[in-house]
């Protein structure tokens, strides 16, 4: 079965627009690998996740904040398709 992604933001934080245009990141460059992108509203303030299959891969306060896109989408990238190239968003 195709992973899904989870991403947990803080609605008081007004983190919600964050995480749908991250959602939608997601599903656009990974839509043959992915099965979907789910938003959940986190009970704990200031929390911001990112994980596939209940893995974290991100967690806003253990990265010190939150990175450009590419960078996410290069974490999600090494844990569902490896192999798949992200063209200009890619690693140098």
């Amino acid at each position: 079965m195709k992973p899904t992604i989870t991403i947990e933001y803080c609605p008081k934080c007004g983190w919600l627009l964050r995480a749908a245009y991250m959602a939608q990141e997601f599903l656009t460059t990974f839509q043959e690998e992915l099965h979907g992108v789910t938003l959940r509203p986190s009970e704990t303030g200031g929390h911001y996740s990112i994980s596939v299959d209940n893995e974290i891969i991100f967690d806003r306060e253990l990265y010190g904040g939150f990175p450009e896109i590419k960078t996410l989408k290069q974490m999600v990238r090494d844990k569902v398709s490896p192999e798949k190239s992200l063209g200009h968003s890619d690693k140098k």
